[in-house]
């Protein structure tokens, strides 16, 4: 099976790909002039600028991730004994604070 291209297309397909190959004769150069791919100063030291600021990142990244814990299972383990001693404990609270209210209670009834 072979794909043939019909001679009517191929003439301006020919003559579009000779456009588009040819150099600009008018003087323009398309912003390409004696100085294009040169580098200057202010062009090195914005490499060295971007690269200080790289390497403050860095130093600083590493020393966030040195607080972060190795594995989160152990947080997670510990949370919930806290959360269940403090459940316990929240149980534990309301029965203590309303048996001292009662002779509270009882002691205002009895100066009145």
């Amino acid at each position: 099976m072979s794909f043939g291209v019909p001679a009517v297309a191929v003439v301006p397909l020919t003559a579009s790909a000779l456009v588009l190959a040819q150099q600009p004769d008018s003087g323009d150069n398309g912003g390409q002039g004696e100085d294009f791919g040169k580098s200057s100063p202010v062009g090195l030291l914005v490499l060295i600028l971007f690269l200080v600021a790289v390497v403050f990142l860095v130093r600083s990244m590493s020393k966030h991730l040195k607080k972060v814990p190795q594995s989160f299972d152990k947080e997670e383990a510990a949370s919930e004994t806290e959360a269940t001693a403090e459940a316990e404990q929240a149980e534990a609270e309301p029965e203590a604070p309303a048996a001292e209210k009662k002779p509270d209670a009882t002691a205002a009834k009895k100066s009145d």
